[in-house]
Formats: structure tokens, C-alpha cells, sequence
């Protein structure tokens, strides 16, 4: 398990590459990558996150040890950007390998949902007006919610 905070780009593909040599005990991987997006209702030209560098690292490691354990992965890695970003650079890439498809699926759904609601970012949109702080959302809320009630399945 591991997390990395950094403000560079980086290649998925080459990620998610050496993501894949496990110890052979992963009989799925799932790989989730979040890119800035613009659209028509809502253009922006650019994203500024900025962090807590200590709380950061430390909540996501959190999210990921509690994903290891509930869906009892083989290994899971989070990578996260801060900084400035334009339209279709990578943001996140979550990667988690298991025995067994839908644990590898959930895994990655459950660090991705913590993020969007539990990690200390702040986001900007940039726009030709100037930047503007993005509001929290109800439905990330919600979408973290399920996972407070769902058990997981035993794969066998």
C-alpha cells in the first residue's frame, strides 16, 4: 500500500503498469483515473487544488489501509495532484489489486469516495471571470454514505 501527494504530472498508463506486478495473489486489478474536466453548463480553463500536506498523505494512507482491510486487497496505491491543472490533465489515479474482481472494484470505489469528501483539498475552477472555490456537494456525501452501511461480499 502505498500514497503519494505530488504537484507533477505523471502517466497512468506507466503507473498502472507497475501496479500490475504484484506478488501473483491479485487475480483482478481495477484502476480509476479522475481528469479536470470543462463542461458546456459549466467551462473552466483550469483547477487549482491546494492541501494540507501532513493531513493529506496521512487521511488518504487512512482510506486505504480501511479499504485493505474491508475488502481484504492484496495491495492498493493513490496517487493525488495538487497545484494547477488544465482541462484533461490527470488528477487522481487509484489502483487496487485483489484476489477477486468486485473487491478490487469496491476497493477503489471506497478510497475514491473518501476523497471526495474526507481529504483536505480545496478546489478552484478557473474561468475567464477569475477562480472561484467549488462548493462541497451533497451527492459525494451520499455517495460515501453507502459505504458506512455496506458489507461486502466473502469472495471465494
Amino acid at each position: 500500500m502505498w500514497v503519494r501527494i505530488q504537484q507533477e504530472p505523471f502517466d497512468p498508463g506507466a503507473e498502472s503498469n507497475a501496479f500490475f506486478l504484484t506478488d501473483g495473489a491479485a487475480g483482478a486489478t481495477v484502476t480509476f483515473t479522475g481528469l479536470v474536466r470543462s463542461t458546456p453548463d459549466n467551462p473552466i480553463d483550469a483547477l487549482i487544488l491546494e492541501h494540507h500536506p501532513t493531513m493529506a498523505k496521512k487521511q488518504i494512507e487512512r482510506f486505504a489501509n480501511e479499504a485493505m482491510e474491508k475488502f481484504e486487497l492484496v495491495d492498493i496505491a493513490v496517487i493525488h495532484r495538487f497545484g494547477e491543472m488544465k482541462v484533461g490533465e490527470v488528477i487522481v489515479q487509484v489502483m487496487a489489486a485483489s484476489p477477486h474482481r468486485q473487491a478490487a472494484f469496491d476497493g477503489a470505489n471506497y478510497v475514491m469516495d473518501w476523497l471526495k469528501t474526507d481529504a483536505p483539498f480545496w478546489k478552484q475552477e478557473v474561468t475567464s471571470d477569475g477562480a472561484k472555490w467549488v462548493q462541497h456537494r451533497k451527492s459525494d456525501d451520499q455517495a460515501r454514505e453507502k459505504w458506512q452501511t455496506k458489507t461486502p461480499p466473502k469472495q471465494s
